[in-house]
């Protein structure tokens, strides 16, 4: 036992240096913090005071994954390309996270005086998965996100194109505007105009972000696409009629919800309402009915 207590303070020890070094490279200098209140719209990932923080702690956190032989795999790329973070050390910092949370779970499990040894290999599992329950809830706000977000940025593509634009300009447009009210769209516009800079096709390129993505408006709209390059439709009738499709599967889709609203109401009504209403209601006749009786059987 005090050959674990040992390990744990050591263990203790590195995980506070190495929280203390990650604090220090996250926490923002006063004049970021200060542009940041004037502006009002916090933190973009483009600033370079927060590229240069997010680059020193990707360092620290390969310094430990190339030294314990952790690999990246395509899948966990493209998890984090689909939760927004296509930067070269979000997998370094994944894997950071996987290292150190266990050991701060250690760390806290061995204050716990009975069944140390069961605490802490509970808690250092739960430490280990958390990260990807994380990053899973990242993947699924973030499509939400782009779901909600999809009628307005095809208005604005609309009324570029109407405006005279083409497609690749309306959507570099788009982006542009949207990129403070809703930039998971932005950021996915943008990745669609460099990879069609770098020689793909514009279908090849939204076909890219519906596999990112996985949403059935992506594939529709990529689909609609390919129909109007087949057909040679107008491209700005096109994009009106699947934004008025969307928003109104959107409208469906919140009446339905609506709806459902009257059934589920029934289980707490029957279960919580109803109860107390029959005690309020028939409480004081019961009691008065038992005080009757009982008087009639003396």
């Amino acid at each position: 036992m005090r050959v674990l207590f040992i390990i744990c303070v050591e263990l203790a020890a590195f995980s506070a240096v190495v929280l203390t070094m990650l604090f220090t490279m996250l926490r923002p200098s006063r004049e970021a913090r200060r542009l940041a209140g004037l502006a009002h719209t916090g933190f973009l990932p483009d600033v370079p005071f927060r590229r240069r923080r997010w680059t020193d702690m990707a360092s620290v956190f390969r310094f430990l994954r190339t030294h314990l032989g952790l690999k990246e795999t395509d899948k966990l790329r493209q998890r984090l390309i689909a939760a927004g973070h296509p930067e070269p050390g979000a997998a370094d910092v994944y894997f950071g996270m996987q290292i150190l949370g266990p050991l701060a779970a250690i760390l806290g499990a061995s204050f716990i005086a009975q069944n140390m040894v069961l605490w802490m290999l509970g808690m250092a599992l739960a430490a280990y998965a958390i990260p990807d329950i994380l990053l899973t809830e990242l993947i699924r706000r973030r499509r939400e996100q782009i779901r909600l977000a999809m009628p307005d940025a095809l208005d604005l593509m609309v009324i570029c194109v109407e405006a005279g634009l083409g497609l690749d300009q309306a959507l570099m447009r788009a982006g542009q505007e949207l990129a403070i009210s809703h930039p998971a769209v932005a950021q996915e516009f943008a990745q669609i105009n460099l990879e069609q800079r770098a020689g793909k096709g514009r279908l090849e390129a939204w076909n890219s972000m519906a596999e990112r993505t996985k949403l059935d408006v992506i594939r529709s709209f990529t689909g609609m696409l390919g129909q109007t390059d087949r057909f040679g439709t107008p491209i700005a009738r096109a994009l009106t009629t699947f934004s008025d499709a969307l928003r109104l599967k959107r409208r469906q889709q919140a009446e339905e919800m609506a709806a459902k609203t009257t059934v589920k109401l029934v289980f707490p009504l029957v279960l919580f309402i109803f109860p107390s209403i029959f005690i309020v209601l028939l409480g004081p006749a019961v009691i008065t009915i038992m005080k009757n009786l009982g008087g009639a059987f003396k």
